[in-house]
C-alpha cells in the first residue's frame, strides 16, 4: 500500500528507466505545467496526469 502522496525524482528515476537528474528536469517541468511555486510538491496524481500513465501502475513503483 501506498503511504506517501508525493513522487521524487528517485521514483520517476524508477518507472522512467531514466537518470535521476531526469527526473529533477521533469519533476520542474511538471510544477511549471501545475503553476506551482518550487517549494511546492507533485503529487502521484499530477505526475500520472501529466506523464499519461495509469496511476495505479505509477503507485506499483512507489516501495514506501
Amino acid at each position: 500500500k501506498v503511504t506517501r502522496s508525493c513522487i521524487y525524482a528517485k521514483d520517476i528515476q524508477r518507472i522512467t528507466g531514466r537518470s535521476e537528474r531526469y527526473g529533477r528536469k521533469l519533476l520542474k517541468q511538471i510544477k511549471k505545467h501545475f503553476n506551482k511555486a518550487p517549494h511546492q510538491f507533485i503529487t502521484i496524481d499530477e505526475f500520472a496526469e501529466y506523464a499519461g500513465i495509469d496511476v495505479e501502475v505509477v503507485r506499483s513503483y512507489i516501495t514506501d
